[in-house]
C-alpha cells in the first residue's frame, strides 16, 4: 500500500514525526520534491534531529529511504546530513537516490542569494538554498540529472560550456559578480560523481517490483498545500508541487496507487517567509505562543528564523486538506494549547464586508480579516495521555469543533514532540 504524508498548511505542521511514526509499519519511505529549504524535524531513541532532504524513515534498520527524481538533490548537503546522523549512533540507513533526479549546482545557490539581494524589500524570503532557480533551470531544460554524471566526459564538458554561456551574462551584466569557470564546475560534478555512485537506481522500477511485492511504500512530503505554486499563496510560494498527486510523479508511480493521504495540521498555524497569513498574531501573544510551540519553540528547522504565528484557520485547512485529497487529518502539538483560558479560531474571512467559509485567490486573500470563534480552553498538560476519551473534555471539543469545520477526520493526535506522544482515534494501519 502506498501512503502519503503532506502537509495542509505553510509547512512546519510536523510531518517529520508523523513520517518517523509511520515509518515503522513501512518498508520504504520517499522524499519525492522539494530541496534542503525546509527541514522535519524529529525526536527519538537517537535524540533529536532536523533533517533537510533525508527522508525521515532513515532511523529503522528494516526500512529503504528514497530520494525521487522530483527532489532538488543537493549532494554534498545530502551527504553532510547523512554522515551527522551516523555520527549521532544511528545505524547507516539503506538509501537509493534516483538516477532521474536533477542537482542542486553551486550557482543555484548564489543566484538565489544573489537576486533576493537585488530585490531588496520585494524579496520572496527564500531560505537562499537554490531552490528557485534550480526548478527555472529544470523547466527551461538546463538543469542537470544524476544519470547524467556518468555519461561520455565530453559531452558533459559541452553542456557545461553551454549553459555557462547564459549563467555567465547574468552574472556580469545583471549581478555584477564573478564569473563562473567550467572546469572548476566540471572537477566539482566528478567530486559529486564519486559521493552519489553507491547510491543511483532506476527508483520507478525499483518501486514498480516493490508494489507487486505488496511492499508498504511512504510519500513524504515537504511544506504544505498553500506553498504550491498552483494553488498556494503564489507568489510566495515554493517551486515544486507540495501536493500528495505530485506524489506519483516525483517517486515515479502511477496515481492510483496512492491509497491514503495522511494531511497534517497544527492545533495553531505557523509559517516562515513572507505572503498573506490572515489569523496571524503579533506581540506578546504571538510570542509566547512561538516560545512554548513545538519543540524548544518555533523556529525554522532549516533557517532557525523565528515563525510567524497564528490561530487555527479552519478556512485555510479545510482547503489545504480538499487539495491533499486527505483520508486522514493527523492534528500536532495539541498540547502546546494548554496554557490558555480560552483560544481563538479562524472560521471565516472576511472580504470587502463579505464573510466566506472558502480560500481565495492571493490578491482577494491579501484584503482578508479573519472572523474568530473563541473556545474554552482545558488549561492542564495532557503529554502522556494515549486514548482519545483520556483528553479533558474541552480539549475534546476543540478537535471536534475543528474536525466538523474542516470536513476531514482527525484520525491522528500528536500530544508532545516524542515518536511516542500520539492518540490514533480510527486510523487504519
Amino acid at each position: 500500500m502506498v501512503k502519503a504524508i503532506v502537509g495542509a498548511n505553510w509547512g512546519d505542521e510536523g510531518k517529520g514525526k508523523i513520517t518517523d511514526m509511520l515509518a515503522q509499519d513501512s518498508d520504504i519511505i520517499i522524499r519525492f520534491q522539494g530541496g534542503a529549504n525546509a527541514g522535519h524535524t524529529i525526536i527519538n531513541n537517537y535524540g533529536k534531529f532536523a533533517l533537510h532532504t533525508l527522508p525521515s524513515g532513515i532511523f529503522y534498520d528494516h526500512t529503504t529511504s528514497i530520494v525521487g527524481n522530483g527532489v532538488a538533490l543537493n549532494i554534498p548537503v545530502f551527504f553532510d546530513e547523512l554522515n551527522e546522523v551516523i555520527s549521532k549512533g544511528v545505524p547507516k540507513p539503506k538509501i537509493l537516490i534516483s538516477d532521474r533526479a536533477q542537482i542542486v549546482m553551486p550557482y543555484h545557490i548564489l543566484f538565489d542569494q544573489y537576486e533576493e539581494e537585488r530585490l531588496g524589500g520585494k524579496s520572496f524570503g527564500s531560505t537562499k538554498s537554490g531552490i528557485a532557480p534550480f526548478y527555472s533551470d529544470k523547466y527551461a531544460k538546463i538543469g542537470f540529472q544524476v544519470s547524467e554524471l556518468f555519461e561520455d566526459e565530453a559531452e558533459l564538458r559541452e553542456k557545461i560550456e553551454r549553459v555557462l554561456v547564459q549563467k555567465n551574462v547574468l552574472l556580469e551584466h545583471l549581478y555584477h559578480k564573478p564569473l563562473i569557470d567550467a572546469d572548476e564546475l566540471y572537477n566539482t560534478l566528478m567530486e559529486y560523481k564519486g559521493m552519489v555512485a553507491p547510491y543511483v537506481c532506476n527508483v520507478s522500477l525499483y518501486l514498480d517490483q516493490a508494489m507487486k511485492e505488496g511492499k508498504n511504500i511512504l510519500l513524504e512530503g515537504q511544506l504544505g498545500t498553500l506553498k504550491d505554486p498552483d494553488h498556494g499563496i503564489y507568489p510566495m510560494v515554493t517551486s515544486s508541487s507540495t501536493l500528495a498527486a505530485y506524489g506519483a510523479i516525483g517517486a515515479g508511480i502511477p496515481p492510483y496507487e496512492i491509497k491514503k493521504v495522511v494531511t497534517v495540521c497544527k492545533a495553531y498555524s505557523s509559517a516562515v517567509g513572507a505572503g498573506a497569513f490572515v489569523s496571524e498574531i503579533f506581540g506578546d501573544e504571538a510570542e509566547e505562543l512561538r516560545v512554548r510551540g513545538g519543540d524548544g519553540g518555533e523556529f525554522g528547522a532549516t533557517t532557525g528564523r523565528p515563525r510567524r504565528m497564528g490561530w487555527f484557520d479552519c478556512v485555510a485547512s479545510k482547503y489545504g486538506c480538499r487539495l491533499q485529497g486527505t483520508t486522514d487529518v493527523a492534528f500536532t502539538v495539541v498540547d502546546v494549547l494548554g496554557y490558555l483560558d480560552e483560544i481563538p479560531v479562524c472560521t471565516g474571512y472576511e472580504i470587502d464586508g463579505k464573510v466566506t467559509t472558502e480560500f481565495p485567490v492571493t490578491t482577494q486573500l491579501e484584503k482578508a480579516k479573519p472572523v474568530l470563534t473563541v473556545l474554552p480552553g482545558w488549561k492542564c498538560d495532557i503529554r502522556g495521555i494515549r486514548k482519545y476519551e483520556d483528553l479533558p473534555e474541552n480539549c475534546r471539543n476543540y478537535i471536534e469543533f475543528i474536525e466538523k469545520e474542516i470536513g476531514y477526520p482527525i484520525t491522528m493526535i500528536s500530544n508532545g514532540p516524542g515518536r511516542d506522544d500520539i492518540i490514533y482515534r480510527g486510523f487504519e494501519k
